[in-house]
């Protein structure tokens, strides 16, 4: 039996607000995920949609992983830097009747319930989509954390945006797209975006792309049970007692948090926790809920 490789993961912020506690505990679920298996540990900049995006706001963010000891193993991947292949990509699909233009806005959908499975207005030159064909198959797979999971595309999603009327490229073809570039194996992240799983392995599966496979983490919340990023004051971690928000993130991820100390230095922290991290432990807190921003992103 051919032994299976060491997984490659990463970890990939939108540069649109400080890394805070949330953050911190999806970028060391990820890297202790890979980091345990003996794999590699990427670091992905998703900034593909300026008008939410802070300027050098990616640079603070990458900082704040390099003062937790969260260094890349490979230089930083910048989707904004992508344009040329998310275009072939699209390019592909269009060619084989995967992918199609559309005009339909969210109010003209709103009639059937928000799902696109045909279009109901004309093309407008001056305001075209690029969605992709979905089909009526249900997409099932199992969540290192949630367990088993399914969903018929057709009607929670319909034919979802690949590229969005305004220019900017979506989400779900940018993750899939660099995921198979980078030979991502293993995704670990927010449980918000368990939901639109199903949408980025069926567009895997038409590009014949792999599939990697996928945990997600229960959510930082605040006080009031709102997801953390949402809290209006959620703590800019740049701010924070560094060894008590590690500390907050390990115990968050199910782990014993009596095992670090605080003294040991950024690095020698990072190793016991390492060496102590069991993923058994990883607990799905809540039940997960959409991000809900447009198309999963």
């Amino acid at each position: 039996m051919t032994p299976t490789p060491p997984p490659r993961g990463r970890f990939a912020p939108s540069p649109t607000g400080p890394l805070h506690l949330g953050s911190l505990t999806a970028a060391l679920a990820s890297y202790l995920m890979a980091k345990s298996q003996h794999g590699q540990w990427l670091i992905r900049i998703e900034d593909i949609d300026p008008p939410r995006e802070i300027a050098g706001m990616a640079e603070r963010q990458l900082k704040t992983l390099a003062d937790f000891g969260l260094l890349a193993d490979e230089p930083v991947l910048y989707q904004s830097e992508r344009a040329a292949v998310y275009e072939a990509t699209l390019e592909k699909l269009l060619r084989e009747d995967k992918a199609f233009f559309c005009s339909c806005s969210r109010t003209q959908l709103a009639a059937q319930g928000g799902i696109h499975r045909r279009c109901v207005a004309a093309i407008d030159p001056e305001r075209t989509a690029i969605r992709l064909r979905v089909d009526d198959r249900t997409i099932a797979f199992a969540d290192g954390v949630y367990g088993r999971q399914s969903q018929q595309l057709g009607v929670s999603s319909g034919d979802f945006v690949l590229k969005r009327a305004d220019g900017y490229f979506a989400y779900q073809l940018a993750v899939v797209v660099d995921d198979a570039a980078q030979g991502i194996s293993q995704v670990v992240r927010g449980a918000d975006l368990l939901a639109s799983t199903p949408r980025q392995i069926f567009l895997q599966q038409q590009l014949g792309v792999p599939t990697p496979a996928y945990s997600h983490i229960g959510l930082v919340r605040d006080l009031n049970g709102q997801k953390l990023s949402k809290s209006q004051w959620a703590a800019d971690l740049d701010a924070e007692d560094r060894f008590i928000a590690f500390c907050m993130a390990y115990r968050h991820l199910g782990q014993d948090a009596a095992v670090l100390q605080r003294g040991l230095g950024t690095q020698a922290i990072l190793v016991r926790a390492l060496q102590h991290f069991d993923a058994r432990l990883l607990p799905a807190l809540t039940v997960p809920e959409p991000d809900g921003t447009p198309d999963g992103h």
